[in-house]
Formats: structure tokens, sequence, C-alpha cells
């Protein structure tokens, strides 16, 4: 049986390494998450902060894709849900969805809807994979022992996609 460990405890460890992280300490250690039918992959540095799903107010006049603003103990973030900005379904807003603070690092308070965190991924044990044509915030694809797909998320790009900025209708 897996080791349970509580929320606290999970939450330090990450705090943790994400410090590693920035001092560059841990190079190769990534957060993976799953978004809608795919498996993405966010460098420590840039990931940010990872909270339960807080209430959204919803914005009108603006994209589907565009969930909403978020208030995160005091500090508004606009959110974006990651799988509906990629054309999939909209992600459902359950016990483990989350919302990953990822603008901070970047000057920009916004933060990605995904349905899930999946811990820590060591790059090292990863092999690489056939990288298809995408976006430019789209990086490298690898491969797990058990045959999943990961795509790095390379969020400089994607805030600077005209796309992602533009959330009005």
């Amino acid at each position: 049986m897996a080791k349970r460990i509580s929320l606290r405890e999970f939450q330090e460890s990450l705090a943790q390494r994400l410090t590693s992280a920035q001092r560059g300490e841990t190079r190769r250690a990534l957060l993976g998450v799953a978004s809608g039918a795919d498996l993405w992959l966010l460098d420590l540095s840039d990931s940010g902060e990872v909270v339960p799903l807080p209430t959204l107010t919803s914005v009108p006049l603006t994209k589907p894709w565009f969930a909403g603003i978020a208030n995160v103990r005091g500090t508004l973030y606009s959110v974006v849900d990651f799988s509906a900005f990629r054309g999939g379904e909209s992600t459902r807003r359950n016990a483990n969805a989350r919302l990953l603070l990822v603008g901070a690092r970047h000057g920009i308070n916004s933060a990605l809807l995904v349905d899930q965190t999946l811990g820590l991924k060591n790059l090292d044990d990863l092999e690489p994979a056939e990288t298809a044509g995408g976006p430019a915030w789209q990086g490298s694809r690898h491969q797990d022992s058990q045959g999943h797909k990961w795509t790095l998320l390379n969020l400089r790009e994607l805030f600077a996609d005209p796309a992602f900025l533009e959330v009005g209708l």
C-alpha cells in the first residue's frame, strides 16, 4: 500500500524542491500535470504554487477557455482552463482539479486550471519521444516506462502567445 502523506507534508516538500530548483540545485525534476487527455511537464522554477480549486468568478464577454478570476489569499489571478485553451474539453471542476499559479515569476497573476497534479517527474527517467509540430510553448516530448507521453510546457512562450493573451471576445 502506498504511503499516505498529509497535504501539508506534500506542500512543504514541494516548497523545498521549488526553492532548490530556483537555486539551480535540481535541474532535472519537473512537475507533472494532467490536462484533458494530455500529460504535461513544467519546470519547477516556473511552476509556482499549486492550490486546490477555489471559487471562480466568471467574467462576461471572454472566450470559453477563460475560466474566470480566482482570489487566492487576497491576490486576484486570471484563470485559464488549459485543456479548453488547447481545443479540448473543459476541465471538470472537482476535488482533483488544481490551479497552477504560474505567472508570478513572469510578472503576471495568471493561473492554469488542470485536471490534477501527478507529482514530480525526473527528466532523466524519461526517454525522448517524437515531437509533433505545434505552438512555441509546446516543448519537447518524452515517454515514461509505462508508455505515457509527456510534453514540456514552456511558460515563457505561453505568456507571449497572442492567443493566450487575448481573452476577450
